[in-house]
């Protein structure tokens, strides 16, 4: 199992890849990048490991007990290329609004095609170190443009239905100002949230996040189904 998951570190990713270990009391922190190369034999290797995004990234981590851990967020590969982590995040696990922290990957099991986290308890997980970025502003500022962008679309998206409703049919005019309609709540929804997390502290935003993914994700499929 072990030489499974050390195969992790050839894959040709390029990651945030600075894991400091630290006391009790502090926090993990990553930031910077670190390339991984791949060479031509290592390619066979590569392919008898675990597939990141099939087999890792977003997959749920459950403990012997079959109780959910939490979900992988992202992979970590230290700048020695010695150990990998998985960050899970285990806030509802532990009843907390957030509580991401860094495991060992080779701590992790692939029980027939379930991860498997042995002795991941309540109490175990909740007195392990908060898992922090080092460039936590960076990643609050992608975000945030990343949803403006979908506002963007959003109203982009409804100018061009405005000029396709006036050159239309009654009927096919109705329909368009539905999309219309649906399209400018999505927009004004997803505005709102994103404004709630604007204000925040910068120690906060994280709070936020999940309502913005949300309202974001509503107006996206609102514009990729309208027909106009």
């Amino acid at each position: 199992m072990k030489n499974n998951l050390s195969r992790l570190n050839l894959i040709s990713l390029t990651l945030a890849g600075v894991l400091c270990s630290v006391g009790p009391a502090m926090a993990q922190v990553a930031g910077g990048t670190t390339t991984v190369g791949v060479s031509v034999v290592e390619s066979t290797q590569i392919a008898m490991g675990w597939s990141v995004k099939k087999s890792l990234m977003g997959k749920t981590i459950y403990n012997e007990a079959n109780q959910k851990v939490g979900k992988v967020d992202d992979l970590i590969i230290s700048p020695d290329k010695n150990v990998s982590y998985v960050i899970v995040g285990a806030g509802g696990f532990i009843g907390m609004g957030r509580h991401d922290v860094a495991i060992p990957i080779s701590q992790i099991e692939d029980r027939s095609g379930k991860l498997v986290m042995p002795g991941a308890t309540k109490d175990t997980i909740k007195s392990m170190p908060v898992f922090e970025y080092v460039n936590d502003t960076a990643r609050r500022d992608q975000f945030v443009a990343t949803a403006e962008k979908d506002i963007a679309k959003g109203k982009a998206k409804v100018v061009d239905l405005e000029k396709k409703a006036g050159a239309a049919s009654a009927d096919v005019k109705a329909r368009i100002d539905l999309e219309i309609s649906a399209i400018q709540g999505d927009v004004k929804s997803a505005e709102a949230k994103l404004t709630e997390m604007k204000q925040a502290t910068a120690a906060r935003w994280k709070e936020f996040e999940a309502g913005v993914s949300a309202a974001t994700a509503r107006l996206r499929k609102s514009v990729e189904t309208a027909k106009g």
